[in-house]
């Protein structure tokens, strides 16, 4: 009777792990579709990983950015050409659930450039909409 009882409680349990790790490898997906992007000089396409609404949140090293538009209008200023991109990788630290439809992020990110080499740390929150996990808070410093 005690295994039967441990099937029927491992079960759910082993489910929501394996849906965890769908989930990570969906948002690690995302990042490297970022890092694709950026590499391809292609700050549209990097911006799709972004939830396409003017409650996104960027907060940057000088003021926060709210809405998607806002936000790419920032990355075009702030990087106008290959320079100023240069090649960008990410060092993710931390994935963690914080339940079924969030998810947070910490990670270092780095560009190598001609003009001197830039990086910092970042905060991420995703959020599970219509199936796409999406970045709705991006705190990078």
């Amino acid at each position: 009777m005690k295994k039967i009882l441990f099937l029927f409680l491992l079960i759910p349990v082993s489910q929501l792990l394996c849906a965890q790790t769908e989930d990570e490898t969906a948002i690690r997906n995302v990042i490297n579709e970022q890092v694709n992007a950026w590499n391809g000089r292609d700050i549209d396409s990097f911006m799709k990983t972004y939830w396409q609404s003017d409650s996104l949140l960027f907060a940057g090293s000088s003021k926060p950015t709210y809405g998607w538009q806002a936000t790419l209008d920032h990355y075009k200023k702030a990087y106008p050409d290959k320079a100023s991109m240069g090649k960008l990788s990410f060092n993710l630290l931390e994935l963690k659930p914080m339940s079924a439809e969030y998810y947070f992020v910490l990670g270092e990110w780095h560009l190598q450039r001609s003009i001197g080499d830039v990086g910092g740390y970042f905060t991420l929150i995703f959020r599970k909409i219509k199936g796409h996990w999406l970045i709705i808070v991006d705190h990078t410093c």
